[in-house]
């Protein structure tokens, strides 16, 4: 565990983000949680009713890597993009399938 500069909270030590003020360790300022999500949804942890922070967008693929013939067959595997968000205070991750793909139009 660390402690936050700014506000003396326990932080785990896999987080970047202070879950009491929201200051970054990394950028070593407080961070506007609406700044990070611009453009994105606004979704309450399910847990912590906390903002969850956009992490970007991640693809995935299904399919075995098969020995030194691995990258060849990288070519013929499903592949799939899903937007990440995660909870900064206890580390919820959530998938959303992208908005902006059309085989994804929700209604």
């Amino acid at each position: 565990m660390k402690n936050c500069p700014n506000c003396n909270a326990e932080i785990e030590d896999n987080f970047e983000l202070c879950w009491n003020c929201n200051y970054s360790l990394t950028e070593q300022k407080i961070i506007d949680i609406k700044d990070l999500n611009e453009n994105k949804k606004e979704i309450d942890c399910l847990r912590c009713h906390v903002l969850m922070l956009y992490s970007g967008e991640y693809k995935f693929h299904e399919g075995p890597k098969i020995g030194v013939l691995g990258n060849i067959f990288e070519a013929f595997v499903n592949r799939e993009s899903f937007d990440l968000y995660m909870c900064p205070k206890c580390g919820k991750v959530e998938f959303f399938a992208p908005l902006q793909n059309s085989e994804y139009k929700f209604e």
